[in-house]
């Protein structure tokens, strides 16, 4: 006799084809929605982002150092949502000061502090060549 507990999956699981691609998008997009209107750091490298891109991208530099400087932004704004998700789900877990809750918050910014470091890293590395 098993004493596991029954684990339900989620009603949107079993969807397939294009019904699961279209909800995927929209719940992509609610994810930035949110993050931009709750999130001060992802507004601020969104602003980076919106400066930097342009920038990389009408620079006179050969294609792959246009996208290495590109992709080191985008990089900053993916890690900076996988950061702001850590700290909602810590979050809503508890608001209690817990030493594994700051450790998981510290390193989630540690992550986004290196991409950000990258980005300085390969513009440097580009643009001094």
């Amino acid at each position: 006799m098993s004493t596991e507990p029954v684990v339900e999956e989620s009603p949107y699981k079993g969807q397939t084809g294009l019904r699961r691609i279209w909800n995927a998008f929209n719940y992509s997009l609610s994810g930035l929605r949110a993050a931009y209107l709750n999130e001060d750091a992802f507004r601020q490298e969104c602003l980076l982002a919106a400066i930097l891109i342009p920038f990389a991208v009408l620079l006179p530099l050969p294609s792959l150092a246009r996208a290495l400087m590109v992709a080191s932004v985008l990089l900053v704004l993916i890690v900076e949502l996988l950061n702001s998700a850590v700290e909602a789900a810590i979050d809503r877990i508890s608001l209690d000061r817990h030493r594994l809750s700051k450790r998981a918050k510290d390193i989630g910014s540690a992550a986004v502090l290196i991409a950000l470091i990258n980005v300085v890293a390969t513009w440097s590395l580009i643009l001094l060549n």
